[in-house]
């Protein structure tokens, strides 16, 4: 069981994902998470009112069991095959955090200090948040995991101006916007 506790190397992962993304390309199927949103929008009878939800969700069934395996498999990892490990980040960051409040640094896995605290508004800004990602990344046509293996893997140009795009955006905010903020 020691292989399952640490991290894979890239010559076991790499290739693992170009299998199934392979597979998927084969079975003409598209991998990606923000398609469920669409789906279980359909589910609900969305596509009565909306001609974006108006589609054949049954044929989407399968990447609704891939969500639910995921979430299923990650909640048994976190609780079954992990020693509750604290990410390792450094000295010079854990001081920079403390200086901006955030006293769990390095000593637990997420800042408790935002997630700790389950209250009502907290959890309705929890779900309002999420669903807002769900439908814009559907409605951009995926999220930067959809687009960066799969659409590449397609070899769609919509993906790769896409991919582009997020890390130009994720360069700007880290070196622009971040710095302003904090």
């Amino acid at each position: 069981m020691e292989w399952i506790y640490n991290a894979w190397p890239w010559y076991v992962g790499g290739p693992l994902v170009a299998l199934i993304m392979l597979t998927l390309i084969y079975l003409g199927k598209s991998f990606g998470f923000s398609s469920n949103f669409r789906t279980m929008c359909a589910m609900a009878g969305a596509g009565k009112s909306c001609s974006f939800f108006d589609f054949d969700w049954w044929a989407q069934r399968w990447n609704l069991l891939f969500l639910l395996g995921s979430v299923i498999g990650g909640y048994v990892a976190a609780h079954y095959l992990s020693d509750n490990q604290i990410p390792a980040i450094s000295a010079e960051t854990i001081a920079k955090l403390k200086t901006m409040d955030f006293e769990s640094a390095g000593q637990a896995y997420v800042p408790v200090e935002i997630y700790g605290d389950m209250s009502v508004m907290n959890v309705f800004l929890l779900v309002i948040g999420g669903l807002l990602i769900g439908f814009g990344t559907r409605y951009a046509g995926g999220c930067t995991s959809g687009h960066a293996i799969s659409g590449l893997s397609d070899l769609q140009l919509p993906s790769l101006i896409a991919v582009v795009g997020f890390f130009i955006g994720g360069l700007l905010m880290v070196h622009g916007l971040f710095p302003l903020l904090f």
